[in-house]
């Protein structure tokens, strides 16, 4: 390949023939025998990519596209003028991170999705057939009962947002601190985009996460104000934001306090008939139909298992998402072990299930907590929905050595899930069923939802 004036260097230029799409929402291309890790091409393109990390010494480069000499047929205009690279970088900056799907059509994004999936299995499980060889992504609509996938957009609950240095709403660039200005996000719901944060003067403000629920009850918006800076700041800045939102939503007639500071303030959620309460910086699933989309896979997966009387662990447990459903299954006969390092998610689910003696809510590390309350044949069946490191050796151990009949996983990554597999599949546990879902759209992430059962 024809190089260009700096090439070997981060802000040099290669001509590249883009490869396979590879794990992390790359292609992967060759230069001179080096590997080239290239965001925001798409498999087959000849393109011109600015290196971004090509130290000499590496095994492999980073760089992105810039230029598009000969594009694929499944291009298209970027959904999000921020996230294009190809705008990004014709301005002379870099385009924010969250996006870097978003110039592909939507079909093929979920089919160069599942091949991540199969290839990951493969070369980390050695599945080579059944479940996971013929993985592919489903579409998850935004309103139950309709086949309307929004084109991808329009279904994210949560966003967390920076600061600039002039007081304008940002995001950061992919593996930078480089902080991008951003307006209407896209991939946010309707509610997230009506506060119109991105007109207010947020000087003094360090961070701001937001929470749309899903029920469509009022936002809540946690503002982290930065170090030294005066509560009285916050005050100048929500009164910019009334201006700025419908009283209905922001007001005082509104009954609550959806604007808040760090630490306070919670919103309801509400998946197939079950509560719960989540504070501003607790954990919950981002795409609008996640929760309800996930707990029916793995509950289905789990049918046959579950009945009145059983023991089970939710372990990684959040603020209890698959918790409430377990706890029917069971009964007040059973019993729930519900797991979760952070303190402030664990806090959550203790208000959600302070009524229900068959939940017992354990705040700590998941091996830890196993240690003193696992041991064989503790549990019935498992729902391990661990983050994206995955759940680890030792917790796949404990986890083979206590042999509940089946463990569903839950997983948003599929490299870590794969690997994790590779130990439960050298203990003899087999891969019984294998969903992908696209709640990521315009993102190379993907979640899946696996049952595993042990050897009998």
């Amino acid at each position: 390949m024809s190089t260009s004036e700096g090439a070997g260097a981060p802000g040099g230029t290669l001509e590249l023939r883009l490869g396979p799409v590879a794990h992390g929402g790359h292609m992967v291309a060759r230069h001179e025998g080096r590997v080239v890790f290239v965001r925001h091409g798409i498999p087959g393109e000849l393109v011109r990519a600015q290196l971004t990390d090509a130290a000499p010494e590496a095994k492999f480069w980073r760089a992105d596209v810039v230029e598009v000499i000969e594009p694929s047929p499944h291009r298209r205009e970027h959904v999000w003028k921020a996230a294009d690279s190809l705008v990004a970088h014709a301005r002379g900056g870099l385009p924010v991170g969250g996006a870097e799907f978003g110039h592909i059509a939507l079909a093929e994004q979920r089919r160069l999705k599942a091949e991540v999936v199969r290839e990951q299995l493969a070369r980390l499980a050695g599945v080579d057939e059944g479940p996971g060889h013929d993985v592919e992504v489903e579409a998850v609509s935004l309103l139950p009962g309709t086949d309307d996938d929004g084109g991808g957009l329009a279904w994210r609950t949560r966003c967390s947002f920076a600061v600039t240095a002039g007081g304008r709403l940002a995001m950061h660039a992919h593996r930078s601190d480089a902080l991008v200005a951003v307006e209407h996000m896209p991939l946010a719901v309707p509610e997230i985009n009506a506060l119109r944060l991105w007109d207010l003067d947020l000087h003094g403000i360090e961070r701001i996460e937001v929470a749309a629920p899903a029920s469509g009850t009022a936002p809540l918006a946690v503002f982290t104000l930065g170090e030294g800076v005066a509560p009285s700041r916050l005050t100048e800045v929500l009164a910019g934001l009334d201006s700025a939102v419908s009283a209905s939503a922001v007001g005082p007639g509104a009954g609550r306090a959806p604007l808040t500071v760090r630490g306070r303030g919670s919103v309801t959620e509400h998946v197939l008939g079950h509560h719960y309460t989540v504070t501003g910086d607790g954990f919950w699933q981002i795409h609008r139909r996640a929760p309800e989309t996930l707990v029916g896979a793995a509950m289905e997966a789990l049918d046959g298992v579950l009945s009145p009387g059983s023991q089970v662990a939710d372990l990684y447990a959040g603020a209890g998402l698959f918790t409430a459903p377990l706890a029917s299954a069971v009964g007040p006969s059973g019993h729930v072990l519900s797991v979760e390092g952070a303190p402030g998610t664990s806090r959550d689910a203790r208000r959600t299930f302070k009524r229900q003696p068959e939940v017992a809510v354990v705040q700590g590390k998941v091996e830890r907590v196993l240690r003193r309350h696992g041991g064989a044949g503790a549990f019935d069946a498992v729902v391990l929905d661990p983050p994206r490191a995955g759940a680890g050796r030792e917790v796949v151990r404990q986890l083979i050595d206590i042999a509940p009949r089946a463990v569903a996983y839950v997983a948003c990554d599929p490299a870590s899930f794969a690997r994790d597999l590779g130990w439960f599949k050298g203990a003899g546990w087999r891969l019984e069923s294998l969903r992908a879902f696209d709640l990521y759209p315009m993102t190379h992430h993907v979640e899946t939802v696996a049952l595993l059962t042990a050897p009998r």
